[in-house]
Formats: structure tokens, sequence, C-alpha cells
């Protein structure tokens, strides 16, 4: 009798750890757009505390809402992401030359993992002539500095703990 139990004792706690190793497996994820920020709190208006780039692995830490506590893989630094910056598969930068840094940038990394290429872009501008870009390059090109946002929160009485500044 006893025998059976140990067993059984013995069972359950190796199930155990076994779920709980494929739990942690799970809660690494892949930053899937071109630059993320990780925030100090889970709010677009949060302080940013770090960036992350397109293939970085971060592990889950907690969840509220659509934001995710994330930890870079290094282990140095941790924030808030919003979800829609992360996906479950594995992002892998692959190339079969020594100088892939040099050969294409991280924007084209990123923009091909999501299936757009030169090509793309060219069939989709000459199928749509009478489009105009120049408002969309502009747009791409503005850069907001920290402290711009800061200013920003400040003159707009925005409240930084609640989503999308609502008190």
């Amino acid at each position: 009798m006893f025998r059976y139990k140990f067993i059984m004792i013995c069972i359950s706690l190796l199930s155990i750890l076994l779920l709980n190793t494929t739990a942690d497996a799970q809660k690494v994820m892949s930053i899937q757009v071109k630059e993320g920020q990780l925030r100090a709190t889970p709010s677009h208006l949060g302080k940013i505390v770090a960036r992350v780039s397109y293939g970085d692995r971060v592990t889950v830490l907690e969840e509220r809402g659509a934001w995710k506590k994330v930890s870079r893989s290094n282990g140095k630094s941790q924030g808030w992401i919003h979800n829609t910056a992360l996906t479950n598969k594995r992002i892998a930068l692959k190339a079969g030359q020594s100088n892939v840094g040099t050969s294409v940038s991280r924007d084209e990394i990123a923009l091909a993992g999501k299936g757009f290429s030169e090509e793309v872009e060219a069939q989709y501008r000459k199928s749509n002539k009478n489009l105009d870009y120049t408002w969309i390059n502009w747009m791409e090109a503005i850069k907001v500095s920290p402290k711009q946002m800061e200013d920003f929160i400040v003159v707009g009485h925005l409240a930084r703990g609640a989503e999308g500044g609502k008190p």
C-alpha cells in the first residue's frame, strides 16, 4: 500500500513539474514590430524604459488586459508592451553571408518578414498610379522624442496610469 502511494505521489509531482515547464516555455515571445517600447506602466502614455527591435526575444512576466510585462532575453531591462507588438512565433533573422548587417536594413528585414518586399511595393504602385505617397513618407519620418512625449502628456493633462490617457 505504501509503495502504491509513493508511486502515485512521484507521478503527480513529475506531471506538475512537466506542466510548469511547458507553461514557462510558452511565455517566451518575439517582437514583431520594427521598434517597440517597453514602458514603466501598461499604457501608451507610460514612460519608455527601454526599446526592443524586430525579432528580439522577451519573456512574459505578467499580463494586464492587452498589455504584457516582459523581460528582455539579456535580463537587463523589463517593462510593459502592448500585445500587438508580440508574437508566439520565433523570428529567425538568417542570411547566407557574414555581412548581413550591411547588406539589408532592419526595416527591410521586418517588412520581408511580414511578406512585403520591393517587388510587392512596385506591383502595388503600378496598379495604383493615382496614389500619392508624399504624406505617408513624411509621417514615417516623424520622430517624437521622450521629452516631446512628456511635454504632450503634461500640457494635455493626461493620466499616465489609464489606458488611452483616460482618468
